[in-house]
C-alpha cells in the first residue's frame, strides 16, 4: 500500500494541506503519508473557497505523493484519479456520484466532496504533491451559505464509521495512484470523462459574466473542459475562466 501507509492524525488543525506542507518543509514523509483530523478552522477549498465541517462528522485530509512520473503539463492526471478513489469509495454506498469539473464530487446537483491538489514543479517534474481532500459523512445539517453542501447520511438516513470510511478511502485512492504509476493514463481519462458532471448534457455557463448555453464533451489538454455551444462551436476553458450556473 502506498497511500495510506503512514496515518498522522490531529485532533483539529486550521487546515490538512497547509499541516502537510509545513511538514514537508521540515523532512520529507513517506509517499502515502496522510494527515488527518476531526476539525479544520480554516480548511481550503478550490479557488480560495472555504470549506464548512462539524468536528468528528466528516472526513478531512491531506495524502503526500511524489508523481515524478508524471510530466507538469499532465498534472490534472492526478486530479482524475482522486477524483475516480473518491467516487469508488461513494460507490459502496450511493450510487450516481459524479465530478463537478475541476476537483468537486456531486451526487444529483449536490456537492459531498471537494479536492485540492497544490504541487511542486521543479522544471518540467512535478517534486511532491499535497492532495487535499474534504468528504462530507455524517454532518446532518449545514450552515454555511453554500449553496448546495450534502454528506452521505442525509442521502441515506445511516450513520458510518468515521475510521472504516477513511481506510477504505485510503484503499480506493491507493489503487487509482497505482494506476496512474502503471500508466494508465488513457483509461483515467476516459473513465473520468465518463463520469462528468453535466456531460452531454446543454446547461447554462458564466464566462467572465456573459452566459450562454453548451454541453461539456470532453477534457482537453491539460486538463481544460470542452464545451460545444448551440451554434456548434467547441470552446475550451482553463480552470477558473468558466462557472456552472446551478
Amino acid at each position: 500500500m502506498i497511500i495510506g501507509s503512514n496515518l498522522y492524525f490531529f485532533k483539529n488543525l486550521p487546515s490538512t494541506n497547509t499541516h502537510a506542507l509545513s511538514l514537508l518543509k521540515e523532512k520529507p514523509l513517506p509517499e502515502g503519508s496522510v494527515i488527518y483530523t476531526n476539525f479544520q478552522t480554516a480548511g481550503k477549498g478550490y479557488a480560495g473557497n472555504s470549506w464548512e465541517t462539524e468536528d468528528g462528522k466528516n472526513l478531512l485530509f491531506s495524502t503526500i505523493l511524489y508523481p515524478s512520473f508524471l510530466k507538469a503539463a499532465d498534472q490534472f492526471y492526478l486530479s482524475m484519479t482522486i477524483s475516480l478513489g473518491i467516487g469508488d469509495f461513494l460507490e459502496r454506498y450511493i450510487s450516481g456520484s459524479r465530478v463537478k469539473w475541476p476537483n468537486d464530487i456531486y451526487i444529483n446537483d449536490d456537492k459531498i466532496a471537494g479536492i485540492l491538489i497544490e504541487s511542486a514543479v521543479l522544471t518540467d517534474t512535478i517534486e511532491y504533491s499535497v492532495a487535499g481532500i474534504g468528504l462530507n459523512i455524517n454532518q446532518e445539517k449545514f450552515y454555511s451559505p453554500a449553496p448546495n453542501p450534502v454528506s452521505l447520511r442525509q442521502l441515506t438516513g445511516d450513520s458510518y464509521d468515521m475510521a472504516k470510511c477513511l481506510n477504505e478511502l485510503t484503499g480506493d485512492l491507493d489503487k487509482r495512484y497505482k494506476e496512474l504509476i502503471s500508466g494508465k493514463l488513457h483509461d483515467l481519462k476516459k473513465e473520468y470523462i465518463s463520469k462528468l458532471y453535466r456531460l452531454n448534457e446543454y446547461a447554462r455557463f458564466s464566462d467572465k459574466g456573459e452566459t450562454f448555453t453548451g454541453k461539456i464533451i470532453d477534457i482537453g489538454d491539460y486538463g481544460s473542459l470542452r464545451i460545444e455551444t448551440e451554434g456548434n462551436k467547441i470552446r475550451e476553458f482553463a480552470f477558473k475562466e468558466i462557472e456552472f450556473i446551478l
